[in-house]
């Protein structure tokens, strides 16, 4: 098993950088690829196992970020915010069938119609899903990822959004994400898949904060 790294990012309030980083999805991107080497081939993201996602607390928002590879917080600007690293590595060890547990992702929750559907209902190639449609959506992910879902709370959010690639030139793209927050609790069925799954992410736009899975153990105990 390879190790794994999370870093739990504090930004403070008073950083210009950390305030304009939570605010746009492709800057906060950038700020977390620059905690790792820059030799990391032509995806650096998926090489280096890179995930995160932004959440709240009574103080604040933080950040936190899963990672093959262990960041450089030094390489954080001056008074950016607090942040800590532990290794994740034991966490994943120790998962076994019939625990249960405690889980959150926000995830990108989408369908991809076909040719024909897109043609005859003016669709585009990516259908952002909501409500009951997102639940159904998060419950065939669970099911791959090696669990069974005994509750669920879905939680509609803003979009990740930011634009993508050097200001003024003609190759900006914006980027716009639809995001669902997916908290509950569920059986682990299968360890393996669960492991995986937690390290490759679930869904699209991991780079901007989205499919970040985190587990927790549950007060249920075991099947």
């Amino acid at each position: 098993m390879s190790t794994l790294w999370l870093t739990r990012i504090v930004p403070s309030p008073a950083s210009h950088d950390a305030r304009r980083d939570l605010g746009d999805t492709v800057a906060l991107h950038r700020r977390l690829m620059a905690l790792f080497p820059d030799n990391a081939g032509p995806d650096p993201r998926a090489a280096l196992g890179v995930l995160h996602r932004i959440d709240d607390a009574p103080t604040g928002s933080y950040v936190l970020l899963q990672s093959r590879h262990q960041p450089d917080l030094s390489r954080l600007p001056k008074n950016y915010g607090r942040a800590a690293t532990r290794e994740l590595t034991p966490l994943l060890a120790a998962l076994r069938s019939g625990a249960h547990i405690n889980f959150r992702c926000t995830a990108s929750p989408v369908r991809k119609p076909g040719a024909t559907t897109r043609a005859l209902y003016n669709l585009p190639a990516v259908v952002p899903l909501h409500g009951a449609h997102a639940d159904e959506w998060w419950l065939r992910q669970a099911d791959t990822a090696g669990l069974k879902v005994l509750t669920l709370n879905a939680q509609p959010l803003d979009s990740a959004a930011g634009v993508r690639g050097h200001r003024g030139s003609g190759d900006q793209q914006r980027v716009r994400h639809a995001r669902t927050r997916f908290d509950g609790t569920a059986v682990i069925i299968d360890p393996d898949l669960l492991r995986t799954k937690i390290t490759e992410g679930i869904g699209r736009g991991k780079a901007y904060g989205c499919g970040l899975l985190t587990i927790a153990p549950s007060r249920g105990g075991t099947a």
